[in-house]
């Protein structure tokens, strides 16, 4: 097993989320962000689509909102709709959603998901390094996030080719006093706030689970944010969940 730690979306909502999309962003080169994967969701006879992303060879992180019946991943993935020759698709031997994500709340919105095969790993498939436990990221931090999610809150139309967006890590006052009590569910201790408010800028549906990416290390996960699609987002703070992350895939390795 290979894990790197390193010093520096989907329609499953809870009630009153929207989970990620990108607003106000271009379409990424192809490929230049290799650990990406798209996870496509059964829940019943329902269907949808997150972003996760590839932290070992067999280990894919994604937000717990995005569970479901089944799930399958796309690793090396640029344009969905076609059968790129670089596609790994690989089945989820294992969801697991971290023991106290509260659907009400959003609080602890990460899941890990064990793939039923290793990821060749190359050119185009490829990990992304998680941070220190606990460590935070500075208020003021230009980070990026990508996925396949919805372009417009009033555009309904998913695009086939990844997309990304640079965002601004807010300070979490920004969040906790929002007017109108928008963030009332804010926790500072597992959740960053994320997007400047006068930019329409931001993730939506169909990104969640996908990683924000502060320098070249994933810092935080798409989770939730006003249903208009409005910038802030709430992110997961990946730093906070790191001992969890590591005990679980070292308990599940063969």
């Amino acid at each position: 097993m290979l894990i790197l730690i390193l010093l520096p979306v989907a329609f499953l909502l809870p009630p009153g989320a929207g989970a990620g999309e990108i607003i106000g962003g271009r379409k990424a080169k192809p490929h230049s962000r290799p650990y990406m994967a798209y996870l496509q969701i059964k829940r019943g006879d329902k269907r949808s689509r997150c972003g996760g992303f590839l932290v070992s060879e067999n280990f894919v992180l994604t937000a717990a909102h995005c569970n479901g019946n089944k799930i399958t991943v796309c690793l090396g993935a640029h344009n969905i709709k076609q059968r790129e020759p670089s596609q790994q698709k690989l089945s989820v031997r294992l969801r697991i959603p971290h023991p106290q994500y509260n659907r009400e709340t959003h609080n602890n919105d990460i899941m890990l998901l064990q793939l039923e095969h290793k990821a060749k790993l190359n050119e185009q498939v490829g990990l992304i390094p998680l941070p220190p436990a606990h460590q935070g990221v500075q208020p003021g931090t230009v980070c990026s996030v990508a996925g396949w999610g919805r372009t417009s809150a009033h555009n309904k139309e998913l695009p086939h080719k990844l997309r990304e967006v640079y965002l601004k890590v807010l300070d979490d006052q920004t969040c906790l006093k929002y007017p109108g009590g928008t963030y009332s569910k804010y926790n500072t201790y597992t959740m960053m706030c994320v997007g400047d408010p006068k930019k329409s800028k931001g993730s939506f549906k169909g990104d969640s689970g996908g990683p924000l990416v502060c320098g070249k290390t994933a810092q935080g996960i798409v989770s939730w944010g006003p249903v208009s699609g409005s910038p802030p987002r709430v992110y997961t703070r990946v730093s906070t969940f790191i001992p969890w992350i590591q005990a679980t895939m070292s308990r599940l390795q063969p």
